[in-house]
């Protein structure tokens, strides 16, 4: 029988199955990649080193104290407990004393209240000695109770994450914990609470598909194993890469892959940002304050002028609004379907003592990708009770063939649908091109302004004079007559101003 890994439908089993441990009591088939080291004496802490739980905990927490273990179903007190589990399996009693010898713990998972960068959390963090960070009932009834508690005090919740899935020992009562813990990361969202993730060396399983891909913003530490499959059920041959933290971030899935020596800072300003807003009540949001205009205050004579004003190459672009406007920000990455658009940007920004999340072109075509990342950014500044501000400048959406099977239609028409339903204000800038519905998706539908050099076309010029028959000739008279300048949007009713410089 084999031990450790994961079982074929990608939910691990406890390194205690049968078979042999590694080196740290760690799931044998949850293999960790080259140099990492374990949580022994003279280990080194290298990039996704197996720290135990409480050392993850110490590594990012300024202080913290473990939370009461709850008395539910796996743990009542003078509850009697059927001998090696629910299942009967032989030898189980038996490996979790010898996990409880080796680790000091009791369970797989240490919950806790800490404070990070001076903010008060709710956080999980998993112990893979204990069985390879497996999920049994009591790991359940730790998480729901960490989770209870966060609702009720108005904490977010930050899940230090390293676990194989879950326990093969308990059977189906341990594959049915993933439906309470999807449960509770589901009322917490309700609740308009944070929860952010930081993926450890290995996160598989169950683990990663509720606890980490749940969360609102995923960051990893480098070289960290992430997928659904462990490494001892994938299909031969399959691309290791795409099992890693970096392969995750470039499909999409997470935000960022955080070095160590990074992470307690990154999770700081992620906890500034995003912990519990000021405005109690998202109608009574002020919306954020559009940026003033980089560029030249002058105002383009003909629309044509404003066409090559808005394509010129030294124009200010998405990065020098965000840089000028916050005065520091983090980003958000992906579409969490498998694409990733470097031509926006989305994430939170702080600005004089305020959190605004924005969602940025910047002068590419726009691809699918892009639009369900700032759809994301949107539904998720929305369900904290946080302005957005989105930054447009795009000759359009992405119209190739590959943008197309990427669902370039759906993806436009959900962004739409994001912006439109928002509780929170929206405060839109077009700062450059304004190409058709792929710069419209992004604009505020009642708050948009525009720089002076600027456009905003249902069409381009040259597309419109090549549908309507024209020669090359003629170009710039349609751009004329498509009314297409700043002044001219203001006089249609389009947008509600014109920023003046800064």
């Amino acid at each position: 029988m084999r031990s450790g890994g994961s079982g074929g439908d990608g939910e691990a089993v406890s390194e205690e199955a049968g078979g042999r441990r590694d080196g740290d009591g760690a799931a044998a088939g949850a293999r960790a990649p080259a140099g990492s080291a374990g949580a022994g004496a003279g280990a080194t802490t290298l990039p996704c080193a197996r720290l135990t739980a409480r050392q993850a905990i110490a590594a990012v927490a300024d202080t913290y104290s473990e939370a009461a273990v709850p008395d539910g179903p796996g743990t009542a007190p003078g509850a009697p407990s059927a001998p090696d589990g629910p299942l009967g399996w032989h030898g189980y009693d038996d490996a979790r004393a010898r996990a409880r010898e080796r680790t000091g713990e009791d369970e797989s998972v240490v919950t806790a209240l800490a404070t990070i960068g001076g903010r008060e959390v709710v956080v999980l963090s998993f112990e893979f000695r204990y069985l390879g960070g497996s999920l049994g009932e009591r790991t359940g009834d730790r998480l729901e109770a960490a989770h209870t508690h966060a609702r009720e005090h108005g904490l977010p919740v930050v899940s230090l994450i390293a676990t194989g899935g879950s326990r093969m020992q308990e059977g189906m009562r341990a594959l049915t914990q993933l439906q309470r813990v999807a449960r509770q990361s589901a009322l917490n969202r309700a609740a308009g609470l944070p929860q952010l993730a930081v993926l450890r060396d290995p996160t598989t399983g169950g683990g990663w598909a509720t606890l980490g891909a749940a969360a609102d913003v995923i960051l990893a530490l480098p070289g960290a194993q992430v997928g659904f499959a462990g490494s001892r059920v994938r299909p031969l041959g399959a691309d290791p890469a795409a099992y890693t933290a970096e392969g995750q971030l470039a499909a999409g899935h997470i935000d960022a892959v955080v070095p160590p020596d990074r992470l307690r800072a990154t999770l700081q300003r992620w906890l500034q940002l995003l912990g519990t807003p000021t405005e109690s009540d998202v109608a009574t949001t002020e919306p954020a304050v559009p940026p003033e205009a980089l560029g030249p205050p002058e105002l383009p004579e003909t629309g044509w002028g404003a066409v090559v004003r808005a394509r010129a190459s030294g124009r200010p672009r998405a990065e020098a609004y965000l840089c000028a406007y916050f005065d520091e920000r983090e980003e958000i990455s992906g579409d969490r379907c498998g694409g990733v658009d470097p031509g926006i940007r989305c994430g939170f920004g702080r600005r004089q003592g305020r959190t605004i999340a924005f969602a940025a072109q910047c002068g590419t075509a726009t691809r699918p990708a892009g639009f369900r990342t700032a759809a994301r950014l949107v539904r998720l500044a929305d369900r904290l009770g946080i302005p957005v501000l989105t930054l447009v400048d795009t000759p359009g959406a992405a119209n190739d063939a590959a943008a197309e099977r990427a669902g370039a239609g759906a993806a436009i028409a959900d962004t739409f649908a994001a912006l439109a339903t928002a509780r929170v204000p929206v405060t839109s800038l077009l700062i450059g091109e304004g190409g058709s519905g792929g710069a419209l998706a992004l604009s505020a539908p009642d708050r948009l302004w525009a720089t002076p050099d600027s456009y905003f076309s249902v069409i381009a010029p040259e597309l419109a004079a090549a549908i309507l028959k024209r020669d090359e000739t003629q170009i710039h008279k349609t751009a004329d007559q498509l009314r297409i300048r700043p002044q001219d949007l203001l006089d249609l009713g389009v947008i509600r101003g014109i920023v003046p410089p800064a």
